[in-house]
């Protein structure tokens, strides 16, 4: 396997482990002769990568090729590839986290989890997708570009926005400036500030490629969830104080919600 990223890091520490055969030094030297080439970086970029494949590095690309990317969204990529006639099949494995980097991989990670593919009409080219998928130990999933990124703009796109706003509203505020007592509030966080923000210590590129390829699917999830949050408003403000009962339900009802989902 040949490997190519523009600083080289992370190709280099996994030539050290065995992990990767070549260390390119060019993206031409990475896609000669390969027969499926892997696109994994922000989705803007991943758009950028198949202008190159379809232009200047067209004559090194195999005529058989197959390639793939593990972005975040797919509509926009999947459209690009479309568009540009490449033998394109998109593909994201559910598994992500907040680190990034060589360092931060896991044989693990991807075991029994799934890994959508954007299914075409090129079935040979699909299953080679799927050939890598549980050559990793994931599910293959098969999920139109549209309906995957309206679902991940719900179960993976929202709490990124959620964790960046919780920092927002409880450490930077409105004026961007650090608020008064976050120090304070700082030397106090415990599990659930970490949990909830785990997502906002993640890498700013992808991030910003998540939102800027899938904003329209995300904005109705955000509207949702201010509703939700105005309504835990208005019992946070009740006359008296809040309904014990109600409260009590809407907690039980979210947890027994996600013990139908696991």
């Amino acid at each position: 396997m040949a490997a190519w990223t523009p600083s080289g890091r992370g190709p280099s520490a996994g030539a050290d482990v065995g992990a990767v055969d070549l260390v390119a030094g060019s993206p031409q030297m990475a896609v000669e002769g390969a027969d499926l080439v892997i696109l994994a970086a922000p989705a803007p970029a991943c758009v950028a990568i198949l202008d190159d494949l379809a232009g200047p590095l067209r004559g090194v690309l195999r005529d058989d090729a197959v390639i793939t990317d593990v972005a975040s969204s797919k509509a926009a990529i999947v459209l690009r590839a479309t568009a540009l006639g490449l033998r394109f099949v998109g593909g994201h494995p559910m598994a992500g986290r907040e680190t990034s980097g060589f360092e931060a991989s896991d044989p693990e990670l991807l075991t029994d989890r799934p890994w959508v593919i954007v299914p075409t009409v090129d079935e040979e080219a699909v299953r080679r997708v799927e050939d890598l998928a549980r050559a990793t130990g994931a599910r293959p999933t098969r999920l139109a570009a549209e309906a995957h990124d309206a679902a991940v703009a719900a179960i993976s796109h929202l709490p990124l926005l959620v964790a960046v706003s919780l920092v927002e509203a409880v450490a930077i505020g409105t004026d961007d400036t650090p608020r008064d007592d976050w120090p304070v509030l700082a030397s106090l966080v415990a599990g659930g500030w970490r949990d909830m923000t785990r997502l906002a210590r993640g890498d700013v590129a992808m991030g910003t490629g998540i939102v800027t390829t899938n904003a329209e699917p995300i904005a109705p999830r955000v509207r949702a969830l201010i509703a939700v949050l105005e309504e835990w408003l208005a019992e946070l403000e009740r006359p008296g104080g809040p309904d014990a009962d109600v409260v009590a339900g809407r907690l039980a009802a979210a947890k027994e919600r996600l013990g139908v989902a696991t």
